[in-house]
């Protein structure tokens, strides 16, 4: 019975742990939406042609002014709309009052099909001139899994080369000669602006799932304790 003891002191804190990790995400999850239900409340804020904090401008509303430059747009891969699949489209925005190497903030601007030959990417039409946009500012994640090296330059006369899988916020900015900011827009269903389809997640999306998954690991180390406490007393039992 020492090797078994053994085993459940190794395995008992793995489930308890992993179980606490998935209830942290859905906590996380959980706070997340409701600063986001808090701030839909609020007055939209004008979006400056100057740096902002990050975690200060999550999930507000915001209204900005400037003009598109659809020669450094990206098409985020595998983005699934009713069981279809398509990209997002994020396309540079040049705040008004700048200048011509003033900031820039990325608009996502909604979600186009794919055509059934993958290889050909649909045809994104972008309004020119000054356009006001409202939307919500949302920060992008950081850690990504990929396949393979991650290029640390783009080809932007590459139509292939401006599909990614992910928006990488940081690779972005490396690939590019002009500043940005360190949120991206998600363009409001109501808003004008080139969009295209607006059904976003929200913050809070699969969270039960973190809660099933949760109890499951706790259930694990419960089970755990509890075939080793069947197979310790178990000869107890049949003398009894």
């Amino acid at each position: 019975m020492l090797g078994g003891g053994a085993l459940v002191v190794l395995l008992v804190p793995l489930f308890v742990s992993l179980g606490q990790w998935q209830w942290q995400k859905a906590e996380v999850k959980a706070a997340r939406q409701a600063l986001f239900d808090a701030r839909a409340a609020e007055p939209p804020l004008s979006l400056p042609a100057t740096p902002v904090d990050a975690e200060a401008m999550r999930y507000r509303r915001v209204v900005v002014r400037g003009v598109y430059e659809p020669q450094r747009q990206l098409l985020i891969d595998n983005r699934v709309h009713r069981e279809r699949a398509g990209y997002h489209v994020v396309t540079p925005l040049r705040i008004e009052g700048g200048g011509a190497d003033g900031l820039r903030v990325l608009v996502n601007r909604g979600w186009v099909p794919a055509a059934a030959e993958h290889s050909r990417l649909p045809a994104i039409d972008t309004p020119a001139g000054t356009v006001e946009l409202l939307a919500t500012a949302v920060v992008p994640g950081t850690r990504f899994f990929t396949l393979g090296e991650t290029p640390a330059t783009i080809d932007w006369r590459s139509a292939a080369a401006r599909v990614w899988p992910n928006l990488d916020l940081g690779r972005y900015r490396r690939a590019v000669d002009f500043p940005l900011q360190p949120v991206v827009l998600e363009l409001d269903p109501a808003s004008a602006g080139g969009g295209f389809v607006r059904d976003w997640p929200r913050p809070d999306e699969r969270g039960e799932r973190h809660v099933g998954y949760a109890w499951q690991w706790f259930g694990f180390a419960a089970a755990t304790v509890g075939i080793w406490l069947f197979f310790l007393f178990r000869p107890w039992l049949r003398r009894r």
